[in-house]
This record gives structure tokens, C-alpha cells and sequence, in this order.
């Protein structure tokens, strides 16, 4: 699945056009290095997303097309930064 579109599955950005933006700008780690919006995740990919609150690093825990939004937060672990 591609990153901007998992992002935006899985709620941690609402819109998969600010998930595009926000890889374009550098703000968005795959596995430790910046990653472009096409990047393909996988499961156990770690993810880290630079917020202007500051970041947010989790792990990705399962991969679907689409979602609940109650289910959402069953996507991905939020890991300790």
C-alpha cells in the first residue's frame, strides 16, 4: 500500500492530498529515512510523521483498503519516540 494512502486509512492525517503534501515536505520517515508518498509499506514498517506538535512515530500493524474509523487505530502501534 502506498504511504500517503495508508496515512490517510488509517486517520493519522484526515486527507491523502496533506498526507502527499507533507511526504513532498520532508516530514514523513519510512524505516528511518524521508520517504515519498508512493513508498510502499508493509507491515512492521516503523513510520514517523513530524508534526508541527511534534512527531509521532508508530508501527504499522495490519494493511487494509479501506476502514471503520472506530477500527482505525487497529492499523498501527504508537511507539515511544
Amino acid at each position: 500500500m502506498r504511504l500517503d494512502k495508508f496515512l490517510k486509512t488509517s486517520r493519522i492525517i484526515k486527507r491523502r492530498t496533506v498526507a502527499k503534501a507533507a511526504c513532498d515536505a520532508s516530514r514523513v520517515s519510512l524505516n528511518g529515512r524521508v520517504a515519498k508518498a508512493g513508498a510502499e509499506v508493509e507491515v512492521g514498517d516503523e513510520i514517523e510523521v513530524r508534526f508541527g506538535s511534534g512527531p509521532l512515530k508508530i508501527s504499522v500493524r495490519s494493511l487494509r483498503e479501506s476502514v471503520r474509523k472506530e477500527e482505525a487505530e487497529e492499523l498501527y502501534e504508537i511507539l515511544p519516540l
